[in-house]
């Protein structure tokens, strides 16, 4: 059976006081991603065909990035924050000729599952003219009420400053997400909203009394309250992140990763985890990282932009920039910083060293405290360190320089020059010794080594 085609108008306009922040509300970041992102990739991922968003007026930068999402994405405002109905009909030109199904999304609910948009448009495919998400609360306080008919049908939706004492008495809340079988329904409705209630707006949920009263089929699907979770302050945007962390963490154990530690581990959006990982406590990972099967990332690691690759072992203590790429049974070990660098196949860079703008050939060694002197003031230079060399700990490599395949370069060298394969580069000060200068020294000063060390300072 073909599915109707979908369009999603997702209520983007609040302002997000709340949030206390010169940032639009949607734009505020949810493991990695903005709020707005979150919704639109729900709404794909349950197969709508086309996007409007519908933006407060100064809000060009919610519009840019969700075009970026979604190129054929149309961006609409309301001039005015008079309600959800009103914000619907600033996108009137995106629905007004459009076969198909219409959901009313809103860009704060980052936790919305496509399963359950699916859910809803099989209700609508089932002959529902209008589909309400809802949801049971412990404690409805704030919420929008669901009113059942004597038949247990949904009947209408009672926004709290408008319900009396038995209507509040209920449990079961409007999620404000729903979905009408077609334009002419959703139209037919919105021209009837008036804006007689407490708050003098045009409240979309009157519609569904209204399809009542026409004997219109109205349904409701039922979702968990975590899922349909808006966000309006930093405290709500902190427990959608712990909520969506949860989800990450389950989703990379069930394909195959160990996390010891689940709780202390933060994921992306994005991150991608192979089979056979293992991920030990407080690590970090930001966006576009990609663990390979078998990896082991240690503890107190940071991760961004990397890609791991089989078999290799990161940290503890590591910290991985963009564009680092460890190949298969690659090490990075404590106090390592990589960034915009590949390390290949076998290599070591065990601890204490920074690799940037480099290259790390195939079962090279970089001794400790090592570090690839990448930038000059003005520009990044890139640094070659060829298959087998080994680095001597407390070197510097002054880019841009080549150190050949199977090279050595002796510990606490400067180098800044090419150097051969399998030659030895040092760059080091003779060693002088003299003899008793140590005595004499403490002889003048009136100390001796029984006393030298018990000073105070």
């Amino acid at each position: 059976m073909i599915q109707p085609s979908a369009l999603a108008i997702v209520l983007a306009a609040g302002k997000g006081t709340r949030m206390k922040s010169d940032l639009p509300k949607v734009m505020h970041r949810l493991a990695g991603a903005t709020l707005l992102a979150h919704v639109l990739r729900a709404a794909k991922a349950a197969a709508v065909d086309r996007i409007a968003v519908v933006v407060g007026p100064g809000m060009e930068q919610v519009g840019a990035a969700a075009s970026v999402l979604d190129p054929k994405l149309q961006t609409f405002v309301q001039a005015e924050q008079r309600g959800t109905a009103d914000a619907v009909k600033a996108a009137r030109e995106a629905f007004e000729d459009f076969h198909g199904h219409v959901l009313i999304l809103y860009g704060d609910t980052p936790l919305l599952r496509p399963e359950t948009l699916d859910k809803v448009r099989g209700e609508l495919e089932a002959g529902a003219d209008l589909v309400v998400i809802g949801f049971e609360a412990e404690d409805p306080t704030g919420y929008g009420r669901l009113l059942l008919d004597d038949r247990g049908g949904l009947a209408g939706i009672r926004e709290e400053k408008d319900a009396n004492d038995q209507e509040r008495a209920l449990t079961l809340c409007n999620s404000g997400i729903m979905a009408f079988r077609s334009s002419k329904t959703l139209l037919g409705l919105l021209g009837r909203i008036g804006n007689d209630n407490a708050k003098g707006e045009f409240y979309l949920t009157d519609a569904v009394a209204l399809a009542h009263g026409d004997r219109l089929e109205t349904r409701m699907v039922l979702s968990d309250q975590e899922e349909v979770l808006g966000v309006n302050s930093r405290a709500e945007l902190a427990m959608a992140e712990g909520a969506m962390q949860r989800r990450l963490r389950a989703l990379v154990m069930a394909n195959g990763a160990t996390l010891t530690a689940p709780e202390t581990v933060f994921l992306s959006h994005d991150t991608r985890i192979g089979k056979d990982v293992v991920i030990e406590p407080h690590v970090v990972i930001g966006e576009r990282v990609v663990i390979e099967d078998g990896a082991t990332i240690r503890g107190f690691c940071h991760i961004e932009g990397a890609k791991i690759g089989p078999g290799a072992i990161v940290g503890p203590f590591a910290r991985l920039r963009p564009g680092a790429s460890l190949a298969k049974d690659a090490h990075v070990g404590n106090f390592v910083e990589i960034k915009q660098a590949e390390i290949a196949e076998g290599a070591k860079v065990n601890h204490l060293t920074y690799i940037g703008d480099a290259s790390v050939g195939a079962r090279a060694n970089v001794g400790a405290g090592t570090i690839t002197c990448n930038y000059d003031g003005f520009a990044k230079h890139r640094t070659e360190i060829g298959a087998g060399a080994f680095i001597g700990s407390n070197s510097s490599l002054i880019a841009p320089v080549k150190i050949g395949e199977g090279a050595y370069i002796g510990s606490g060298s400067v180098i800044s020059k090419d150097v051969a394969a399998d030659a030895l580069a040092l760059t080091r000060s003779p060693q002088e010794e003299r003899q008793g200068w140590a005595a004499r020294v403490r002889e003048r000063r009136g100390r001796t080594p029984k006393n030298a060390g018990n000073k105070g300072t």
